[in-house]
């Protein structure tokens, strides 16, 4: 507790501080026009107010792969980071979708389609959906995303048939109110402001009046001789519009519901029986604007699992993107101003695409692929914010334990490699940043394999991190009911291995290949826990030093064709191959490469020696390991690795030593004993197989 508490004029100012200061208040349409002079970004169609919304909340450049990482995703400042998005692929398929918005902002044809978000089951695009719909919403709360519509006012005062409770009647569509500007005289408005603008863009805007709209229009010009000025003055208000989803409005998601039910007016609206009485049945003002494409205008249309919907259901959205209106049942055409997001799994996707009477919606559709994550580490930070985001028990998620079950993972999305000289771990490795020391590893090339090989594209098969993030889950609470205040990998192993087949998602034909990657993943895990056994055990900074530096000074000589100073009997003598190639072995560097990576090292040496700093083979991270590996070799047989399996059978001074230093590796004590005990036991059975 931190003793402070919260009072409600305090809540309420802060409040009060983030609603728009003119969010209530009506302005004239005089008002507008100076205000669209001053600034014309407030006339934005959909497409350009979202794409400068990307842009609003920050950007960073990946030099390396060609794409912009929009930070309302990698860092999600809104939220303190909680719904972050990791991987590589996936910042590619937001890249492509902004530039596909970008180009619509444009006009060069993208407005006119259907993004459409396509990928398997837990790949994040729903949660891409619904965090570009909560941003859009923030920032038309700004002032830099600001934006209008208007209401008619005093209508019964004019029309004599107008219902009283219709005197005050929104914007049905929240128009913009340039609509109500002839498109002659909207022409030159407009022509005017965008030779103000300061923008990729221009502003356009050749929309009709909704047909309701329309009717009130025609009735006060004809009721004022033609001066539009009057009608304008007299009965328009202005008003500030926020999109708001919960309340539908410039923001909407379309969910199918019955299949065998299906009825466009879910998505174009529908007479308003409750008015017929008053109005009539043709009359444009018993018309009920609730469509998910009315409540849309101005912002984003989300279309849930899109490809489930009939055939002739999306013919609707044939019109709503190349034309951009809709044709209601019994109403005039309506034009609209959208953002149109699909989502869809890949068994729908296959079908509609196979399905030849579908050319004409595929042709209006931009498939933007939303792949699963294929770098193991960024996976790991999918975990690391599910468990961050919960109300995790007291435990300790052991070293490795994310990054094995992202691991586990990739190896099911990535497509095997046809090359010899990769398998399919070292790919998952290399993708992952890890290029091979031993060997030259193509990532382009291997990508680009994939591409050709995958039905669709690599990472549209495999396991979704919902799978492994409930595999966790269960757990971390196994750990907890059998007190074991620590998560490690072995306990999770054994949760993907009992309950692969018991997921629904996964085929049965996947299985014996499934359970062959959680094997390599074992064996990959087994490799680092021995690693971090070894750091334990035989780690000596200062021997490590001095074994470097004799490295140095031999490879030196090496290069420089010179000899060395033997330690012992101070005479020159050439540079000790043997040393150097014991030390290299570690890595496995085979002799042709050998020259290859003295020189690497120099240059580095040479690099921090011109910077004024001094040589430390812990700042050189493939050295570091290999003189570890070369001490970890000139000391274990001296260990009884058989007596690490038992606490009995070893002095505890001894042991606890290695705990602590396990400890300080980020392993808890009982988790220690796990990787201490494990590791031992492992290098015991290879020391006896030699």
């Amino acid at each position: 507790m931190t003793g402070t508490k919260e009072t409600l004029e305090e809540l309420s100012a802060e409040y009060q501080d983030a609603i728009p200061a003119d969010l209530r208040t009506t302005h004239s349409f005089d008002w507008y026009l100076e205000q669209l002079y001053d600034d014309p970004r407030i006339a934005r169609n959909a497409h350009q107010r979202v794409a400068d919304m990307f842009d609003y909340y920050g950007t960073e450049y990946d030099e390396d792969t060609g794409v912009v990482e929009y930070k309302l995703a990698s860092e999600d400042p809104l939220h303190d980071g909680e719904n972050t998005f990791y991987g590589r692929n996936i910042h590619e398929a937001m890249h492509e979708f902004v530039n596909k918005v970008k180009s619509g902002a444009r006009g060069l044809g993208p407005e006119k389609r259907i993004k459409l978000l396509l990928g398997p089951v837990g790949s994040g695009k729903s949660d891409f959906d619904r965090q570009v719909r909560r941003y859009f919403e923030d920032y038309t709360q700004r002032e830099e995303g600001r934006m209008y519509t208007f209401r008619w006012t005093n209508l019964c005062d004019v029309i004599p048939d107008q219902d009283p409770a219709d005197d005050v009647v929104r914007s049905p569509m929240n128009q913009d109110p340039l609509v109500l500007l002839p498109q002659e005289q909207r022409d030159r408005v407009i022509e005017d402001v965008n030779e103000e603008l300061d923008a990729p863009y221009t502003i356009r805007n050749e929309q009709a009046l909704d047909p309701a709209s329309e009717f009130y229009m025609d009735r006060l010009l004809a009721h004022y001789d033609d001066d539009l000025q009057a009608v304008l003055n007299d009965h328009v208000e202005v008003v500030r519009l926020v999109a708001d989803e919960n309340q539908r409005r410039a923001v909407e998601t379309f969910e199918p519901k019955d299949k065998k039910n299906q009825d466009e007016t879910e998505l174009t609206g529908d007479v308003n029986y409750s008015k017929i009485a008053i109005y009539g049945e043709s009359d444009p003002r018993a018309f009920d604007y609730s469509g998910a494409f009315c409540n849309a205008n101005r912002g984003i249309f989300s279309g849930e699992e899109l490809l489930k919907l009939q055939r002739e259901f999306l013919y609707d959205f044939l019109h709503a993107t190349q034309e951009q209106t809709i044709k209601p049942k019994n109403n005039p055409r309506i034009d609209i101003d959208q953002v149109i997001v699909g989502r869809t799994n890949m068994p729908e996707y296959r079908d509609k695409k196979g399905d030849e009477k579908m050319e004409a919606f595929n042709d209006r559709t931009k498939r933007i692929d939303f792949p699963y994550v294929l770098q193991y580490e960024e996976e790991a930070k999918i975990y690391e914010k599910m468990l961050k985001n919960a109300d995790l028990p007291d435990i300790q998620v052991e070293p490795h334990t994310l990054e094995m079950a992202g691991l586990f993972g990739v190896l099911t999305r990535v497509e095997e490699p046809d090359a010899e000289a990769v398998d399919l771990l070292q790919k998952a490795k290399a993708y992952n940043g890890e290029i091979g020391e031993a060997d030259d590893v193509d990532v382009k090339k291997l990508r680009e394999e994939a591409a050709d090989k995958a039905d669709v594209g690599e990472g549209m098969n495999g396991v979704s991190a919902r799978f492994i993030g409930d595999e966790i889950a269960e757990a971390i609470m196994d750990s907890m009911h059998r007190d074991r205040q620590f998560l490690s990998p072995l306990t999770t192993f054994n949760h993907f291995e009992e309950n692969l087949e018991n997921h629904g998602s996964i085929a049965e034909e996947e299985f014996e290949t499934y359970y062959r990657y959680l094997e390599l993943v074992r064996e990959e895990y087994k490799e680092r826990a021995i690693e971090d056994v070894r750091h334990a055990l035989a780690y000596d900074v200062d021997e490590i030093q001095r074994q470097g530096e004799k490295y140095m000074d031999h490879v030196m000589a090496y290069i420089d064709d010179d000899t060395v100073e033997d330690e012992l009997t101070g005479r020159e003598q050439e540079p000790d191959e043997q040393f150097l190639r014991s030390v290299e072995e570690k890595l496995d560097l085979p002799e042709d490469r050998k020259d290859d990576f003295r020189q690497e090292v120099s240059n580095w040496v040479s690099r921090r020696a011109r910077e004024g700093d001094t040589f430390n083979p812990q700042d050189n991270d493939r050295l570091r390991r290999a003189l570890e590996r070369k001490l970890w070799e000139d000391k274990k047989h001296n260990i009884n690795f058989s007596a690490l399996v038992s606490s009995g059978e070893m002095d505890d001074d001894e042991r606890n030593e290695w705990i602590d230093a396990l400890i300080e590796q980020g392993y808890s004590e009982e988790g220690a004993k796990e990787v201490l005990e494990f590791a031992g036991a492992e290098v015991a059975k290879s020391e006896m197989e030699d």
